[in-house]
């Protein structure tokens, strides 16, 4: 990372940013440019002085917004123009996700492109009139460089001002038409097979994933294709679930040496990583994983989930329980360079013996396989990767293949501990409400899936840290925590995913709280960002900050969208609680979002789980036993060890005279065990069959094809 060596630093003087929080925010605190963060400051001086605002967007862990501050930022001829022309002010994006999505959404209009760093120049009022991505110190290959960039808007802000306010009214007006309020057809089972179909049209069936290069993991998309397996039986969804699942696991997209993935792959091999770590990729990652571990019975796919845990518990786990945003690609102002070794190292480090091993099975070459960013140029770094898996190494090296695996885990553990001692990454530390929300909903599923404790503590200790730490004394949620202090009004994500976690970490150890949590916080969803005429939720709450533009977030990107989290949330919540206006509120979100989603059906993967779920069939299972007795944890168990995507689990636990979930989930008082014994009560889609006390009957109901199988799991 480009930061400036603190001598440097001392020979300069802060600018406003050094009060901030945030890390992305701080790492510019020393720059010669006079930084404003957002707020009435930055804007009521340009107002008076009539300069125009230069908005930067970006985040910590963003290489190229390291390269343009190192360029431009930290350059005293550049920031001596900016500090004269505008008023400069800096955006954390992960802190404030509604202004970026704002600005982001400008820029895409205005180029059809978009990406961090984010360059927006606007008028005193906010409304932009120039939009742009990374810029140079100078110009080259005819892109226009901020010496340039600078005087050219100076020119046009005096001597066509007129000119420049039209262009941003007609921007601002065009931003405000961009709306999904138009109520459509509600999304039926046809959609799914429209979803399928778009997939299978951008598959790579060489290397899976869904795109050339770069090539990103979207889980999202693998989520849907097993539940769209799951329903039709189609062999293909599947194979291109599994295709893609170890595509990346053999890829240099995952961390061979410290676990977890990386943010995306540069190349459509999955070879050379963008090297950065977001907390929210392990938590979809993980969940695609575990799902695939339960419909395939691999231990391929469930040893992956338990890998990409063991990082986030060791690495963006923070004391107090939260969970960490994100991990930086660059370390001593190369990105890549924490991550990479040469084979004079390997051989440094290891016996002969495990060097040869490791530079045959991780495919190190002595010229490298990374290549200079610049030149191009190979570098005699090597990114650890596989061609095969370890069964077919194994064979190949005529080594059964649990001797193979523990002496490939012996090298990975010393090769651990020497790249610890290394200069780390940059790490985002500040905890976010919604990317923690996606953990613990993860962590809460990874403790059903693997019968693991450590992972439900973990979940409990994050949610009772947000719980505690990230509200306001009204219980409304605040969106980021850094350094003691908690700030920043919650956005419809950190609403969603956090219900997200909560309902699965109910499911998890049946703490009714967590529950009464996902209530409250619903009613507070709903009261605030709802949208009484259009159907939906907005992005930003009813009395946040004034922007430009109240959007709506529909596209399932990096992240799934709230909307779409949201209204698999209700429809589960429906089924938990009998209230059926919550399956109502989830039809609207369909019918809100249905005309923009058959525009480009592949784009809304997480919405058709939703959809997939409210079509069904869909389970209600309710266990009424005594929670402590073997029968009821092995129904428990039963249902857990099975791919059941579609379904809610309630225990009623009878040896309270009358427990709490009674309050919430009143119809379970008449659920109550048969003869002592742990008793199944499934339904499906709003019919109940007869209860069983018979672990593989109550697999028969839920439409569990190898009963046997599962039973002795």
């Amino acid at each position: 990372m480009f930061n400036e060596s603190e001598s440097n630093k001392a020979n300069r003087r802060p600018n406003r940013l050094i009060f901030e929080k945030s890390p992305y925010l701080l790492q510019h605190a020393y720059n010669p440019v006079d930084w404003y963060p957002w707020g009435p400051e930055a804007f009521e001086k340009a107002r008076k002085e009539n300069k125009p605002i230069f908005l930067s967007i970006g985040y910590s862990t963003c290489h190229w917004c390291h390269v343009m501050e190192h360029e431009s930022f930290e350059d005293p001829e550049v920031a001596k123009l900016m500090n004269d022309v505008f008023v400069s002010i800096k955006l954390d994006r992960e802190e404030r996700p509604d202004i970026d999505h704002i600005y982001m959404t400008v820029c895409q209009m205005m180029t059809g492109r978009g990406g961090w760093p984010l360059t927006i120049i606007m008028t005193p009022d906010k409304k932009p009139f120039f939009a742009g991505t990374y810029f140079p110190k100078r110009t080259r290959f005819g892109q226009i460089g901020m010496l340039e960039l600078v005087l050219r808007i100076k020119e046009i802000w005096t001597s066509r001002h007129d000119d420049v306010l039209d262009t941003a009214n007609k921007i601002t007006s065009a931003l405000r038409q961009v709306s999904y309020d138009s109520q459509g057809e509600e999304l039926e089972e046809n959609i799914l097979k429209l979803v399928y179909e778009a997939l299978v049209q951008r598959f790579d069936e060489h290397y899976g994933g869904f795109t050339s290069a770069p090539k990103f993991p979207t889980p999202h998309n693998l989520l849907f294709l097993l539940r769209y397996w799951k329903r039709t039986g189609d062999e293909k969804a599947l194979w291109m679930v599994e295709k893609t699942l170890q595509s990346m696991r053999l890829g240099g997209i995952f961390d061979h040496i410290g676990l977890g993935f990386h943010r995306y792959s540069t190349d459509s091999k999955w070879l050379v990583p963008h090297f950065e770590k977001m907390l929210y990729d392990q938590a979809m990652l993980v969940m695609a994983y575990m799902e695939a571990y339960q419909a395939t019975g691999k231990e391929e796919y469930g040893k992956t989930a338990q890998e990409i845990f063991t990082y986030v518990l060791h690495a963006m786990t923070a004391p107090t329980g939260g969970f960490y945003s994100a991990e930086d690609a660059d370390s001593e102002g190369e990105e890549g360079k924490f991550y990479l070794w040469t084979v004079k190292e390997i051989h440094q480090i290891l016996e002969k013996e495990e060097a040869d091993l490791i530079v045959k099975v991780f495919n190190i070459e002595r010229a490298g396989n990374f290549r200079e960013e610049v030149t191009g140029k190979r570098t005699g770094s090597n990114i650890l990767h596989l061609k095969k898996s370890l069964t077919d190494i194994a064979f190949d090296l005529e080594i059964p293949e649990q001797d193979l695996r523990k002496r490939i885990e012996k090298i990975r553990q010393k090769l651990f501990y020497i790249r610890e001692k290394r200069i780390h990454p940059h790490k985002d530390d500040k905890i976010l409400t919604d990317w923690n929300g996606l953990m613990i909903a993860a962590l809460a599923k990874g403790a059903q899936v693997f019968d693991e404790p450590k992972y439900v503590e973990a979940a409990k200790r994050a949610t009772d840290f947000i719980l505690k730490n990230m509200r306001k004394p009204d219980g409304r949620l605040l969106h980021r925590y850094r350094d003691g202090q908690s700030a920043v009004s919650a956005n419809v994500n950190d609403y969603a995913f956090l219900i997200w976690g909560l309902i699965e970490l109910y499911e998890t150890t049946f703490d009714v709280s967590y529950l009464q949590n996902v209530l409250d916080l619903n009613n507070d969803l709903l009261k605030h960002f709802w949208d009484d005429e259009g159907g939906g939720f907005y992005f930003t709450p009813d009395d946040g900050e004034e922007l430009l533009h109240r959007p709506k977030v529909i596209y399932d990107g990096a992240i799934p969208s709230s909307n779409s989290v949201a209204m698999l949330n209700l429809l589960r919540l429906g089924r938990i609680t009998a209230n059926s206006d919550f399956d109502e509120k989830a039809v609207k979100i369909g019918r809100a979002l249905s005309s923009i989603v058959k525009q480009s059906p592949s784009a809304y993967a997480q919405l058709m789980v939703a959809v997939d779920f409210g079509v069904g069939p869909s389970y209600e299972v309710v266990i009424a036993g005594n929670s402590k007795e073997k029968d009821t944890k092995d129904m428990l168990k039963a249902l857990r060890t099975q791919f059941l995507p579609n379904k809610i689990v309630i225990l009623n636990p009878t040896e309270q005279e009358s427990p709490d979930i009674f309050r919430i989930a009143e119809f379970t008082k008449y659920q109550s065990s048969i003869n002592g014994k742990a008793t199944a009560y499934v339904c499906l889609n709003y019919s109940c069959q007869l209860p069983t006390t018979d672990v593989n009957k109550m697999l028969e109901l839920l439409n569990v094809k190898n009963i046997s199988k599962a039973g002795a799991n």
